[in-house]
């Protein structure tokens, strides 16, 4: 893997040629060997992409940030025969996997939960001392959000996870599915009137919760609620040298927005042509 951008003297310096050519640059603009190596393509390790992923320092206590991280081919399918992995590749998991292991919760739609398979997130020992440091449980937890309540409670991501999955649903949603969901172990909590849940009041009680490192993982429908409600802090997008045509969905699904929202793009990693993006919303 390489870092494509930011440059920076440092990174102009340490990653020209012997004719002053440009090699790729190395966004944390350092000298040493290894981060050379990094700029020239070598596999990163589970330290540095955390370190390149961290969540922004130094916000007010209990303030959210919530980042989306989402996989895209060259023609805007966010996937293919209904599911996200065949457009994937092996560094966008480990990018996946590291993301989920700097989050205090993952949040995905219940659409997304029965596509995918979702299953309990897992502690795993390459960040245990990192998220002890952090004052984080050993594993994320995992937020399903639902108008319908239409879920498999007897799954495993219900009656078997580390920490209580979370069901975000409607004040209005179906008692006997709220019962359900108790009775397998999960906790149920109002985010909306009716049956509808609010985006920004999912953000809200979550946050409340001290859960403030927050990552969604989609699909598409909630990515798009998420940013009509304009609570999109950050969107962590891989781009697929890939073409599949069709009529798949694009990352955002749903209503538009009356004006367009401006990011600006804070890194871009490159490995095999996959594009790892990160960009934030210009306010945030």
């Amino acid at each position: 893997m390489r870092s494509l951008f930011p440059v920076t003297d440092l990174t102009t310096t340490a990653t020209a040629g012997p004719g002053g050519e440009q090699t790729a640059p190395d966004s944390r603009g350092g000298t040493a060997p290894d981060r050379e190596e990094a700029a020239c393509g070598r596999e990163w390790s589970l330290d540095e992409l955390a370190e390149a992923y961290a969540y922004p320092s130094g916000l007010p206590a209990g303030t959210p940030w919530l980042r989306a991280n989402m996989v895209s081919t060259l023609d805007g399918a966010a996937q293919h025969d209904g599911r996200s992995q065949p457009i994937s590749c092996e560094a966008d998991m480990r990018i996946f996997g590291t993301l989920r292991a700097l989050a205090d919760v993952v949040v995905a739609g219940a659409e997304t939960v029965r596509r995918e398979g979702y299953r309990p997130a897992r502690a795993r020992k390459e960040f245990a001392a990192r998220r002890a440091a952090a004052g984080q449980g050993p594993a994320p937890v995992v937020a399903v959000v639902t108008g319908s309540m239409d879920l498999d409670f007897s799954l495993p991501l219900f009656t078997e996870p580390l920490v209580p999955t979370l069901v975000l649903t409607g004040a209005g949603a179906p008692a006997d599915r709220i019962a359900a969901a108790r009775t397998a172990g999960a906790e149920v909590v109002v985010a909306g009137d009716g049956t509808r849940v609010d985006p920004a009041r999912v953000v809200r009680e979550l946050a409340a919760r001290g859960l403030t490192r927050q990552l969604t993982e989609g699909g598409p429908r909630l990515l798009g609620q998420f940013v009509a409600g304009g609570v999109l802090d950050e969107l962590c997008l891989t781009i697929s040298p890939m073409l599949t045509a069709g009529d798949a969905q694009r990352i955002a699904g749903g209503p538009g927005v009356a004006v367009p929202e401006r990011f600006f793009l804070t890194s871009l990693l490159e490995e095999a042509g996959f594009l790892f993006t990160r960009y934030r919303r210009t306010d945030s």
